[in-house]
C-alpha cells in the first residue's frame, strides 16, 4: 500500500512557501538590494547592481529571483524599469531580520556620514539619532507599551492631540520597534512611525534630500521636536 503523509497538504504548501521565501533572500547580494530599497524609493537595476557591488548581468539574475519571490516589484516607465519593495509587509520583515541579525554579530563601527546618522528615512518612517530620541521619549512617557509592541491608549490620545492620525483598525502594525542600524537602539516603525514621518513632513519640520535617505531637520523642526517630543 502507498504511504500516506501525516502532514496535511496545506501545511506542506506553507512549508514550501516559507522555504522558497528564505531561499529568495539567501544571498548577500540580494540582501544588499533589499536593504537599499528600504529607503522607500524605486531603484533602477544599474543602481541596485552598484549597491550590491555586482555586475549588471549578475544583478539581473538576483532581481529576477527577488521578483519571483514576491519580495520586490518591477515598474516599467517608458524604456526604463524600476524596482521597489513589494510593500510595507516586506519592509517590516527586513527590519525584523536586521534586528535579529545585529544580536548575533559584533556590530561593526559605524562609518555612515554624520548627517545620515542624525536623521534619514527607513522605508516609510524616520530613523537615525533624532528618531531614537523620539522613541525613547515616547517609551518613558508611557506612549508605548512596556515591551514596545503597541501604542498605549494614552499614546494614541497624544498622537491625536498633536494632529497625527492613527487608525482604529490598522492594516499593519500600529507600532513596531525598529532597530536603528546606526544607533543600535530602537526607533518608531510600523503605521505609527509612518504617520509620524508624514506629520513632520506636512509641518515643514523636516526636509527630504531628493534621491537620498538623508533628512534635514529645519530650525522650526528642532524647536518643535524639543517642545513636543522631549522630556
Amino acid at each position: 500500500m502507498p504511504k500516506t503523509s501525516l502532514i496535511p497538504d496545506n501545511h506542506v504548501a506553507l512549508e514550501q512557501a516559507v522555504a522558497a521565501l528564505a531561499a529568495a533572500m539567501a544571498d548577500p547580494s540580494r540582501v544588499k538590494m533589499l536593504c537599499a530599497l528600504m529607503d522607500g524609493r524605486a531603484w533602477t537595476a544599474t543602481e541596485l547592481s552598484a549597491a550590491a557591488d555586482v555586475a549588471p548581468s549578475t544583478a539581473s539574475g538576483h532581481l529576477n529571483r527577488l521578483v519571483e519571490g514576491k519580495l520586490i516589484t518591477c515598474l516599467s516607465q517608458g524604456r526604463h524599469r524600476y524596482y521597489r519593495l513589494a510593500g510595507h509587509e516586506v519592509a517590516e520583515m527586513v527590519e525584523q531580520m536586521m534586528g535579529l541579525s545585529w544580536s548575533r554579530i559584533t556590530p561593526p563601527e559605524t562609518t555612515a556620514p554624520k548627517s545620515m546618522r542624525e536623521a534619514r528615512t527607513c522605508y516609510d518612517h524616520l530613523a537615525g539619532a533624532i528618531a531614537v530620541q523620539i522613541y525613547d521619549f515616547m517609551h518613558s512617557a508611557g506612549w508605548l507599551a512596556a515591551d514596545g509592541s503597541a501604542l498605549t491608549l494614552y499614546g494614541r490620545e497624544q498622537f491625536l492631540q498633536r494632529g497625527i492620525p492613527v487608525s482604529t483598525n490598522p492594516r499593519r502594525k500600529a507600532r513596531c520597534a525598529c532597530l536603528d542600524w546606526s544607533e543600535r537602539r530602537f526607533h518608531l516603525g510600523g503605521e505609527a512611525g509612518a504617520a509620524l514621518l508624514t506629520y513632520l513632513d506636512s509641518k515643514g519640520w523636516i526636509q527630504r534630500v531628493a534621491g537620498f535617505r538623508e533628512v534635514t531637520i529645519t530650525a522650526g523642526g528642532r524647536a518643535a521636536l524639543q517642545k513636543y517630543f522631549s522630556g
